[in-house]
């Protein structure tokens, strides 16, 4: 007999946030066990607001305002926004009545877990860095779990369960198969293959430098790049796409370029021998779980800086070269790359070193903790 879910989830705005989600969902319908009705509530204009309707997932859009920490005339009207939030998430919540509420971060979740607290829903926040963001830190007042990514993580409320489940991953990334790439792409299999993104909004800078770096990072390696779909990387897209053209035919066949990247991410990460791109906590934790060395150019200025400490714990191990956006040049970066693809050694150590740190699993762990709250709840009202 299956196992019953009602399920909210809530939480967005970036890839980082909504990649927790996704993996989790996507782990709930592989278990023939349970069948769950599952509601989720996002922003407008978030990019979660395209991912999970085509999921099939019922998804309702929630007002909310961005958490910043300065002051500002805009937190004034962001506050009446966030009210606006929590009054349309009692709505949505009173309707579907889900047995717990999930939250993966982002300024669009805080309205939702003071909503589900009001109402007293179970909620279950997941902390993907390692340190609580703005928004978890005060969703995690109103939270019953907090589950993180990494043992030593920083903020952590000393009166809240904390359990450590790792940072799930989307089963689209786990299931890529490099001969189906080298089919896709066109590649050669004898060849180096480089990705490079900067992630799912896209790096003007980086994108600048590729752009400045082609010819030299094709005549030794193919390229997969994503641009973004931004508007930045909208207008990079075109310009890469002129400059590939102007080269030699040969080196154009070993450049691939998209805007945005959706299922093909599993079988990009298969045949890659090296990703370069920035060091959100997200993209750390796939290459961790894959095995993929990386260059990794934190974003600058990043929340916490947690980039630049995302970056760090990976170079410590061995798993990572770590460029500063601000000593970034095409120089540089066509020699570190260089550098790495010449010495397949050095590749195949760091690939065992992100191996040996991985968590993984950890989308399993994380339905297994929504149903022991959920459990437990129901035991201790009965």
């Amino acid at each position: 007999m299956k196992r019953r879910l009602r399920l909210a989830i809530t939480g967005g705005g970036t890839g980082g946030h909504l990649s927790p989600a996704v993996a989790v969902i996507d782990e709930i319908r592989a278990r023939e066990d349970l069948e769950a009705e599952i509601l989720y509530l996002g922003s407008k204009n978030g990019i979660e607001s395209t991912v999970i309707p085509l999921m099939g997932i019922e998804y309702k859009q929630i007002p909310t305002g961005k958490l910043r920490r300065y002051l500002s005339l805009q937190n004034f009207l962001d506050i009446f926004r966030v009210i606006v939030g929590i009054l349309k998430s009692l709505i949505h919540l009173s309707s579907f009545k889900p047995e717990v509420l999930f939250a993966t971060g982002g300024y669009v979740s805080v309205p939702s877990v003071v909503a589900a607290s009001l109402l007293k829903i179970p909620v279950v926040i997941h902390e993907q860095t390692g340190s609580l963001g703005l928004a978890n830190r005060i969703c995690a007042r109103f939270a019953d779990v907090i589950a993180i990514s990494i043992p030593d993580t920083a903020n952590l409320p000393h009166h809240k369960k904390t359990v450590l489940t790792g940072n799930p991953v989307r089963k689209n990334v786990l299931s890529g198969s490099k001969q189906n790439a080298a089919r896709r792409f066109g590649f050669d299999l004898s060849l180096p293959t480089i990705y490079i993104t900067g992630g799912a909004q896209g790096s003007h800078k980086i994108n600048t430098i590729v752009g400045e770096a082609l010819p030299q990072l094709l005549s030794m390696a193919q390229v997969i790049h994503q641009t973004g779909d931004s508007e930045h990387g909208k207008q990079d897209y075109e310009h890469l796409t002129r400059i590939a053209l102007s080269l030699p035919q040969q080196l154009q066949q070993r450049y691939i370029l998209f805007r945005y990247i959706g299922n093909e991410i599993g079988d990009i990460y298969a045949i890659s021998d090296l990703v370069v791109g920035r060091a959100g906590a997200g993209t750390v934790n796939e290459l961790t779980v894959l095995g993929k060395p990386s260059v990794l150019i934190p974003l600058p200025h990043s929340a916490g800086d947690e980039q630049r400490a995302n970056a760090e714990r990976l170079a410590q191990v061995g798993v990572a070269v770590v460029i500063e956006e601000a000593e970034l040049s095409s120089n540089i970066l066509v020699d570190t790359i260089r550098e790495l693809v010449s010495t397949p050694d050095k590749l195949r150590h760091m690939s065992e070193a992100a191996s040996q740190i991985a968590l993984e699993r950890a989308e399993h762990k994380l339905v297994d903790l929504i149903l022991q709250v959920v459990e437990s709840k129901n035991t201790n009202s009965r």
